[in-house]
């Protein structure tokens, strides 16, 4: 009996449709009680200056009454439309929480509730005949101003919201902070680990992906302290909730530890503020995704993806990196991290890309011609990761095709990655 009570009850606190109906009859209660309030001051509250003509108040109580109509059917659509592209991109495991999303039934509740309102508060409006002057319900109609305010605001909101929500690393969150909190449930015994005893170890308070470090504050921090930091993970790295973040040399006692924490920025997924590897790693998941074994590739999209990577390591091929290491105003070393490198950035850029393209001669060609300008801007000791990456090329178009006449195609170098003319071939 109490397992029907518990499943009867978690159905309808998770459900789509309960916070819509308390919305709708809180909705009634809230039109009842300005009619009330209309009656008793016998419509003269508020002067017609303020809440317009009957014919003007009806006109506009039967509008917004139709906008409310049309905005629970836009949001409920949306909804749908979300749970679609979950199902077919992620997993259709994902339908039940997406349901269970608190903002959307709020929206729709809000929609509903003015749109009750506004059908009560439609009956108070008398327009009246010859010599009898109509009376209209002042208190329902600025509250119908007031809610539909609230309605655009929310409208504006929930459009960022389901924006927000439709990200790879909401979705993923929704599993891992529901299983994390699940976790804390069925096992709710901890040993404390050594890293949250040990004094020369900063973990991290939450998990998340290091998006913005401010390194000159983190340099005075361990000034102040007398000591040094080492950023465990990169910028753009996960971190577990308890993971190491910093490792303290020095003496760690006068370390403040809520300040260091303030000097990082901890998110869901990665952003373009400081780390330039992840725009890269944008432009090759672009590229990767146009060459994946769909019913129709577009080697077109994964080259112009290629234009942009091959533009970014050309402003990248004679900058001088750091080499993670800040110092104070002393020269005292206070922080180092961990870094890209050319090398990084390279492989980065053409690995996966160099993988799923070599069967596509327009991919290779582009590559190949992304290399040979590389090698020529190059300073020496930059080259050997590129004419690595121009060597695995040539194998792996080698091995792809079996006519040597296609492999001499595939194998050359153009910006467009057309290829030899048909005239050329013949030729040769």
């Amino acid at each position: 009996m109490q397992i029907n009570v518990y499943k009867h009850y978690r159905n309808a606190l998770t459900s789509l449709w309960l916070i819509p109906v308390l919305c709708v009859l809180l909705g009634i209660v809230i039109s009842f009680s300005t009619i009330a309030i209309d009656r008793v001051t016998e419509y003269e509250l508020l002067p017609e200056t303020i809440v317009g003509s009957p014919e003007a108040a009806l006109e506009i109580l039967t509008t917004v009454a139709a906008s409310m109509v049309n905005l629970a059917v836009l949001v409920l659509t949306i909804v749908l439309v979300v749970v679609q592209l979950a199902m077919g991109q992620f997993s259709p495991r994902i339908v039940q929480r997406l349901l269970r999303d608190r903002q959307s039934q709020f929206a729709i509740g809000l929609f509903v509730a003015t749109f009750v309102h506004t059908l009560l508060t439609i009956r108070e409006v008398e327009i009246g005949g010859p010599g009898q002057p109509g009376h209209v319900p002042g208190v329902g109609i600025v509250t119908t101003f007031v809610l539909s305010l609230a309605s655009i605001a929310v409208l504006v909101i929930y459009i960022h919201h389901i924006g927000q929500a439709l990200r790879v690393s909401a979705l993923v969150e929704i599993a891992g902070d529901n299983t994390r909190k699940l976790i804390d449930d069925v096992y709710p015994h901890e040993e404390p680990s050594a890293d949250l005893t040990d004094p020369s170890i900063v973990v991290a308070e939450q998990s998340g992906v290091l998006t913005r470090i401010d390194r000159d504050e983190l340099v005075e921090v361990a000034r102040r302290a007398d000591c040094a930091l080492e950023l465990v993970p990169a910028l753009g790295e996960f971190i577990p909730a308890g993971g190491r973040l910093f490792q303290v040399h020095g003496e760690p006692g006068r370390l403040d530890r809520k300040q260091v924490h303030a000097c990082i920025v901890v998110r869901l997924e990665r952003t373009l503020e400081q780390d330039v590897a992840y725009g890269m790693r944008l432009l090759v998941d672009m590229a990767i995704r146009a060459l994946s074994d769909a019913p129709w590739q577009d080697p077109t999209t994964a080259v112009q993806a290629i234009d942009r990577l091959h533009d970014c390591l050309r402003e990248l091929v004679r900058r001088t990196f750091p080499d993670g290491r800040h110092h104070d105003e002393d020269g005292m070393l206070r922080l180092t991290e961990n870094l890209m490198t050319w090398n990084d950035y390279v492989r980065l850029a053409f690995t996966e890309v160099r993988l799923a393209g070599a069967g596509s001669p327009q991919v290779a060609r582009r590559i190949h011609s992304a290399l040979d300008d590389l090698l020529a801007v190059a300073p020496e000791d930059r080259r050997p990761v590129l004419e690595l990456h121009r060597s695995l090329l040539l194998d792996a178009v080698a091995r792809r095709y079996e006519d040597d006449r296609d492999v001499e195609m595939a194998s050359g170098s153009d910006r467009s990655g057309i290829g030899p003319s048909g005239e050329e071939l013949v030729e040769r």
